[in-house]
């Protein structure tokens, strides 16, 4: 396997003084973390049907040189559960193989171990095990898909069986390695936050009413663990800093009253936002260091260490937080996920080498669909073990065969970056003068801007490489292909939008009169713009339509937004991400219509469908914008096809379309296809194998 950081490092380097502090070992309780790089808690789509890989995940990271790494939110009872979602659990002795693995993963390279305990309460629909979900107060369950369950109040009996659960856990979690427990009250997800907050603690007794005694449970809940565990393991609190919900929530202001009341109570505070849409924001809408303000003077209140979030990518950033007492840990989950080497990185003074997180959120898409997550930058997540993917090794060449990538987009980029890395000879050819394709066109829209960090990584990666050359304007044609004599092509020409309302809704084009203006996202990203009264079609439902919608009102034109979907950019509630664009739409004043399929374009309108009734309305406009969905742009790939009898005689052993120009889809599969054909040049057909692995659920009597 070839290393990809000394191929790239070109010798020892040492670190920057100025990063000094981010090394220095800080005393967590009886534990002591090797630096301030501090991997919060996070999902990843693995959780209990996963178990190896979420394992590798993890220890990839403890040899990426974090300091703290955090499994997921892991289940301690039956008696609250997050079905459909998959995460962790400690239910009983089954759960412990799993967990241990984990541990031992992370304590790989000198890491500690962190367990986050959860019991969701008010979160928990129990549609698995069908128990009977338990709250402060009676309440119906405060799910993502609105459930139609409601949790009893728990009584005190149930309160004492809360903390005989989470005995139960800490004894587990102890003997399965972790050195660190940490009970879940942030994002509304815990039963902490639950107990804590007055919107869902309404109780009259020592448990309800007064700060101080929402805070009982937790307090509690803290001291069982230290009978539990002693001094060999610290305790920690995950909880949020804002519900955003003023004073009928639990607000900034009581956090701050509640950790100057027990500011020795654990052996850290780790702080996030009070909902995950609001502490894992898109980059569209949240900055990097999102949370200072109301992170700031939350250290000067307590002896203990405190980890904040920020989507923190910028070592200086990080420095930062430190100096300005802020907190002592770097917390991060996202840009952990898009380089798992981000510590080892700044240690070794290869700064430029990060792979900086965007901010997309694909990698919560995973959690929230039920499936392992992806990262738009690394490829390699959550395939560490499945398919033996590294994201700073790869196996070295097979065969002396040159490579050829036409299309520097972003699945061109990833082939032509890791064949290369591979040994291979690489010629990158783009038809344009600028790299990066989409994603280039894409960061220019309003509050894309991240986007470009997926050129910009792998463009200076490739910049360092002798065996890859990149060739600007320059069209390649089938037979410019056939006379280079490279070994394996591969086409990357991407896709183009399409302009007849065809995508999920219309399956076949619609009657359009030619007299009506139609642009697709293709005009658009080119300057080619609309004036007037514009509607915009967005059978796509993720982020392309909103984000049109904010370019065309920043240049002056009245859009009207019609959807097929019952939610502006639907899809993007998978990145947390949809609440905030139907905000944002209606606050610039855009005229939305959802449940509106298009039917028809005139001269002069359009007429739209309601999606249940099929009553059609009839909407003038000045010129309309389809954002449906894509074709290939495949015809050099489709020529090349028709040609195969004459590959042998050329050297070709063989030509395949990846990315968009094969399916388009979200630039995070077109980064994975690039990744996955380099890593699979010159390979074995596998035949009927599958092309992973994967854990089956054992079968018991």
């Amino acid at each position: 396997m070839m290393d990809l950081g000394s191929a790239q490092a070109g010798g020892a380097r040492l670190r920057d003084p100025r990063y000094d502090i981010l090394f220095e070992p800080v005393r967590i309780g009886p534990v002591t973390a090797k630096n301030r790089f501090y991997q919060v808690p996070h999902c990843n789509g693995g959780g209990y049907r996963d178990p190896s890989a979420a394992a590798e995940m993890r220890r990839v990271k403890s040899e990426g040189g974090w300091g703290v790494i955090f499994t997921e939110q892991v289940e301690i009872h039956h008696s609250s559960e997050i079905t459909p979602f998959i995460e962790l659990r400690i239910w009983d002795e089954d759960d412990m193989p799993g967990l241990v693995k984990m541990a031992d993963a992370i304590h790989s390279n000198g890491a500690l171990a962190g367990i986050e305990l959860a019991y969701s309460g008010a979160n928990g629909p129990n549609l698995y095990t069908r128990e009977v979900p338990m709250a402060p107060s009676h309440t119906p369950i405060l799910t993502f898909t609105s459930d139609p369950v409601q949790a009893r109040a728990m009584d005190k009996q149930d309160i004492r069986n809360l903390r005989h659960w989470h005995r139960l856990a800490y004894r587990r979690a102890k003997r399965a390695g972790y050195d660190i427990l940490c009970l879940y009250g942030a994002h509304g997800f815990g039963v902490i936050q639950h107990f804590l907050s007055p919107r869902t603690n309404q109780r009259s007794d020592e448990y309800g009413g007064s700060l101080e005694n929402r805070a009982r449970l937790l307090k509690e809940l803290i001291s069982d663990a230290r009978d539990e565990v002693g001094d060999s393991c610290a305790i920690a609190v995950r909880l949020s800093l804002d519900e955003l919900a003023g004073e009928a929530g639990f607000s900034n202001a009581q956090l701050r009253d509640m950790v100057a009341m027990h500011a020795e109570l654990p052996d850290l505070w780790d702080f996030a936002h009070g909902t995950w849409e609001a502490c894992s924001g898109t980059s569209r809408f949240k900055p990097e260091g999102a949370q200072e303000d109301l992170i700031r003077g939350l250290k000067q209140l307590t002896p203990r260490p405190v980890v904040g979030v920020g989507r923190f990518t910028s070592a200086d950033m990080m420095v930062r937080q430190v100096k300005q007492g802020l907190m002592d840990f770097i917390g991060a989950a996202r840009p952990s996920i898009a380089d798992p080497f981000l510590p080892k990185k700044i240690d070794e003074g290869r700064i430029e080498d990060i792979r900086e997180c965007i901010g997309c959120n694909i990698c919560v898409t995973g959690d929230m669909t039920m499936s392992l997550s992806r990262c738009t930058q690394n490829s390699s997540f959550m395939e560490e073990w499945r398919k033996g993917w590294h994201p700073e090794r790869i196996q070295g060449r097979q065969s002396d065969h040159k490579v050829l990538v036409v299309g520097a987009g972003p699945a061109g980029l990833s082939a032509a970056h890791k064949a290369g890395l591979r040994g291979h000879d690489v010629a990158l050819a783009e038809a344009s003068a600028e790299l990066g394709g989409r994603v280039t066109r894409e960061s220019r829209l309003p509050g894309l801007n991240a986007w470009a960090r997926v050129r910009d990584y792998r463009q200076g990666q490739i910049a360092k490489m002798a065996n890859v050359n990149v060739y600007r304007d320059s069209r390649l044609t089938a037979d410019d292909i056939l006379g280079f004599g490279f070994g394996h092509v591969a086409i990357a020409t991407g896709a183009s939008w399409r302009r007849d309302a065809i995508a999920r809704w219309n399956l076949l084009p619609i009657p359009a009169d030619p007299a009506m203006p139609v642009f697709t996202p293709d005009d658009l990203m080119a300057g080619r713009l609309p004036a007037g009264h514009v509607v915009i079609y967005d059978d796509d439902h993720y982020y392309m339509g909103s984000v049109l919608a904010e370019l065309l009102v920043q240049k002056g034109c009245n859009v009207s937004f019609l959807t097929p979907s019952s939610r502006v950019a639907e899809w993007s509630f998978n990145t947390l991400e949809q609440g905030t664009i139907q905000a944002r739409m209606l606050t610039l004043g855009v005229d939305v219509r959802v449940t509106r399929g298009l039917v028809g374009v005139e001269q002069g309108g359009v007429t739209a469908a309601c999606t249940y009734t099929g009553r059609t309305e009839a909407i003038a406009c000045d010129a309309v914008v389809m954002v449906t969905a894509r074709l290939p742009d495949d015809a050099l790939f489709l020529d090349l096809k028709a040609r195969a009898a004459e590959w042998a005689d050329h050297g070709i052993v063989s030509v395949k379309a990846i990315g968009d120009a094969n399916a388009p889809a979200a630039i995070a599969w077109a980064t994975y296809a690039g990744h996955r054909y380099a890593e699979e040049l010159d390979a074995e057909p596998l035949g009927d194998q599958l092309p992973f692995r994967r854990e089956v659920a054992q079968v018991k009597d």
